[in-house]
This record gives C-alpha cells, sequence and structure tokens, in this order.
C-alpha cells in the first residue's frame, strides 16, 4: 500500500512538473509553403487583359519544432535541411544546441511530402518559399516572438538562406521577415550582392563543393547601404565540418564531406554570438 502510495504521488508531482513547464522535446507539425505571390507587374497586365489569375497555393510541408521551457515569447530560428536530407546533426544536434540557448527552433523537411530521396544529384525545389512558410507559421504561436527569427541552412539549405535574404529576391513579397541569417557552407553566388538581413556565413577552405572565394566575391559587391555579411573560413576544413556523424569522411559525386571538431567548435561559438546580437531584442 505505501509503494503503491508513493508511486501514486511520483506520478502526480510529475504530471503537475510537466504540465508547468513544456517538454523541449520535438513536435511534428504541418503547415504549408509559401504560396508564389505575384508580382504587381503580373497583376496589373493581368487586369488589362481581362484575364482571371487562380489564388496561388503553398506547398504542405512536415516540420519538427522544439522549444525551451516556459511561456515565452522566445526567438527563434528556422533550420533548413541539405540535398541529402534530414541528417542526425540538423534535426536533433543543432535544435537541442539552440534549444540550451533559448530558441524556439523549427526544422522543416522539404522533401517527404515532395516524395524526394535527396537532390544531390537531381532538381532542387526552390525552398525560400519552404522557409517564409515556416516563418508564417512561427508567427501564429504564441510562444515565439515574431520580430526574432533567424533562418539557417546547411549546405542547399545554406544557399537557400542567402536567396531568401537577398535584395530584390523573393523576400520582398513575403509579410513577415527573418531578422538575421546563418549559412552553413552554401554556394555564394559571386554577384549577389546586397542583403536584406545581417548574415553570417561559415565555410572551409578545402570545401570544393562550396567553394569560398564565391563568398568573398559577393562581399566584395557589397554597397555601403547593405546589412553586414560576416564570412568566417576556417584553414583546412571541407564540407560539413560541423557533422560529427562524419568523423571518418565520405566522398561524395567528387567532393569530401568531413567533421572537424576544432572548426565545428569555433563555428558554433560565433553563431552563438551572432544570434546574440541581432536577436537579443
Amino acid at each position: 500500500m505505501k509503494t503503491t502510495r508513493l508511486f501514486l504521488c511520483l506520478v502526480a508531482f510529475l504530471s503537475a512538473t510537466f504540465a508547468e513547464n513544456p517538454a523541449d522535446a520535438e513536435e511534428l507539425v504541418h503547415f504549408e509553403s509559401a504560396p508564389v505571390k505575384l508580382s504587381p507587374f503580373r497583376i496589373s497586365k493581368a487586369r488589362e487583359q481581362g484575364e482571371i489569375l487562380s489564388q496561388p497555393q503553398g506547398t504542405p510541408l512536415l516540420g519538427y519544432l522544439s522549444r525551451p521551457r516556459g511561456d515565452g515569447p522566445f526567438p527563434a530560428v528556422v533550420v533548413l535541411h541539405g540535398c541529402e536530407g534530414m541528417r542526425l546533426s540538423v534535426k536533433e544536434l543543432w535544435p537541442k544546441r539552440l534549444i540550451s540557448w533559448g530558441y524556439v527552433v523549427l526544422v522543416v523537411d522539404s522533401f517527404t511530402t515532395r516524395d524526394i530521396k535527396d537532390t544531390c544529384q537531381g532538381h532542387l525545389p526552390d525552398r525560400v518559399f519552404d522557409a517564409y512558410g515556416a516563418l508564417s507559421f512561427l508567427s501564429k504561436q504564441s510562444f515565439v516572438d515574431i520580430r526574432r527569427v533567424a533562418l539557417m541552412g546547411f549546405s542547399t539549405g545554406g544557399t537557400a538562406t542567402l536567396e531568401g535574404t537577398k535584395i530584390e529576391g523573393n523576400e520582398q513579397l513575403m509579410d513577415q521577415k527573418f531578422r538575421a541569417a546563418v549559412a552553413y557552407y552554401p554556394l555564394c553566388a559571386a554577384t549577389q550582392g546586397d542583403a536584406t538581413v545581417p548574415i553570417l556565413i561559415l565555410t572551409g577552405d578545402r570545401d570544393n563543393w562550396s567553394p569560398a572565394d564565391r563568398c568573398r566575391k559577393r562581399l566584395s559587391n557589397l554597397s555601403d547601404d547593405s546589412p553586414p555579411i560576416e564570412l568566417n573560413v576556417y584553414k583546412g576544413t571541407y564540407h560539413d565540418f560541423d557533422a560529427p556523424e562524419f568523423k571518418v569522411g565520405r566522398k561524395v559525386l567528387g567532393h569530401i564531406e568531413k567533421y572537424n571538431p576544432d572548426a565545428a567548435a569555433k563555428s558554433i561559438r560565433s553563431v552563438r554570438t551572432f544570434l546574440q546580437s541581432y536577436l537579443s531584442n
């Protein structure tokens, strides 16, 4: 009898504790990519020609939502995976790290609902709209401070991050805006120029999949009015250097992917400082 009472008391205590402090475990959520909005020019031309335009629709997506304990509202980070899909470090390690720093995290799964296995050798969907669909989803959550949300991407997700925060890109058509962006080993567009938000780019000098020189050339094209773009290039470092699942290293389509613990640690510190600088208030 005493054992039963103790067990019931323990259950009651744990239930009350978790009711007051929501678990930070990931939750599978459903949302849509932002619809491809029509430009004012396209709308005006349709009116001139008497054309009836259909309402644009988004693509159904899945996401993994994690949050710190408490009611918030918290700053948040939207995460975009690379061409291989939802690897361990993107789906689990980075969210746990970001939660410990006080951020809500939404990792966007761009492949499952599109029945895509990987896009390393094929066509990529326009994932900029996935990122802004995730931002729209977060804007409806009471525990998120929608004024303080960053976009963070890895490899092709990093490239989409840069595409989604460039001057005169699709960002100008979106209702909500990101506050800052982090891109791990993206393929920079050397002629892209200015950004719409502060950006941190992290890459390796031996990465021949996402050459650092292209990022350096982009920075050389920035105007005096552009938000800052910080480029950290780590010596002796390859693609996926932050991912401990690649400790042994591997070659994919002629490109080396290999974990570098020293570069990973330095980059993690840089990301934390960068997010604190731009999402603190």
